[in-house]
């Protein structure tokens, strides 16, 4: 039987994954939005006919198997839990919630349900990311990482600049990205204390739009993150990482290890053979097969990675950041 898929949200992100889910053969069958206009729009697009203002709304009615949350963040645990509870699986959208707590609240709902619940931290499926993640055992105990998740010349606007809305600005937006993609390098060690300066300097808004944190892990290994809307400058593209590690390094976009070769007194590098810059950063195909993934989990009904607990622990590392920035001091994560 193909999988019955629903979406709540009709924005930017959402028509992705709406789009993925046609470009893997999913039967598109109901829309969530509070506005109707957005809906019909979304509706045409890709074929389908039910719209509903809430996601109460569509449970009640039934014949979904799986639902895609990328609404605003504060919707994110109100339209994930009752899904879950419905038994319906769920995919939302990172930031996973508003917050830590909130975050254990969908995770709570997923193991009580026994439905799955998947968090789109969309790096984990990116080629150039999962090469690196091969070729990191060859570059000996990873000490430190540095890593981006910036919009130079540019930021987003509506709900994701109001505090009421998303909870955090570019750190919640963009650091994230960078953020879980260190810690999938790593081996998804555990956040252990968390240092962040993080502010807003480039525009008028209640949220951040700079920031610079240092997660330390339980395995040893040190992350230098910096996050940023409007910023006059990155040092890489979102999510481009480096990794620093006893016997070598490695870096994303561009992308390639560099090795000492003791012997014969060289550096040996690595190429990875993926173009830079790439055409698009965040490609269509990207989403396929974070989406694909999530599906093959539904069939063989498998916890997915990223799951809530990797979501969970994200939220714990920005609430840690953003707690950090207030005090000014390290602030340690249970």
């Amino acid at each position: 039987m193909t999988l019955r898929i629903a979406f709540a949200g009709t924005g930017y992100i959402n028509k992705v994954h709406a789009q993925a889910a046609q470009n893997i053969g999913l039967e598109l069958v109901a829309i969530v939005n509070h506005k109707a206009d957005s809906m019909v729009e979304f509706g045409k697009r890709f074929g389908i006919a039910r719209q509903y203002e809430t996601v109460d709304a569509m449970l009640k009615e039934g014949g979904v198997d799986a639902l895609v949350v990328s609404t605003p963040n504060y919707l994110h645990a109100p339209q994930t839990i009752p899904a879950l509870n419905a038994g319906v699986h769920v995919m939302v959208e990172k930031p996973m919630a508003l917050n830590a707590a909130e975050a254990q609240q969908m995770n709570a709902a997923s193991e009580k349900s026994g439905a799955l619940l998947m968090v789109a931290h969309c790096w984990r499926f990116d080629p150039d990311v999962l090469w690196l993640k091969e070729q990191s055992s060859k570059l000996g105990r990873i000490i430190r990482t540095k890593g981006y998740g910036v919009h130079t010349h540019w930021g987003p606007g509506g709900w994701f600049t109001q505090k009421q809305f998303a909870g955090g600005g570019a750190m919640a937006d963009m650091g994230i990205h960078a953020l879980d993609t260190a810690r999938f390098l790593l081996g998804d060690p555990k956040p252990v204390s968390v240092y962040a300066k993080i502010g807003t300097y480039y525009k008028d808004f209640d949220v951040d739009d700079t920031g610079v944190i240092i997660v330390e892990w339980d395995n040893g290994a040190t992350s230098y993150i910096e996050s940023g809307w409007w910023q006059p400058h990155s040092d890489g593209p979102e999510a481009a990482t480096q990794l620093y590690g006893v016997e070598g390094f490695g870096q994303l976009f561009p992308t390639r290890i560099e090795r000492r070769n003791m012997k014969e007194e060289r550096i040996d590098v690595v190429e990875s053979g993926f173009e830079f810059p790439r055409s698009e950063h965040c490609p269509q195909s990207l989403y396929d097969d974070q989406l694909k993934y999530f599906v093959e989990c539904i069939q063989k009904n498998q916890k997915p990675n990223p799951g809530g607990l990797e979501g969970l622990m994200n939220m714990k590392v920005v609430d840690a950041a953003y707690e950090s920035s207030k005090s000014g001091k390290v602030v340690s994560i249970k």
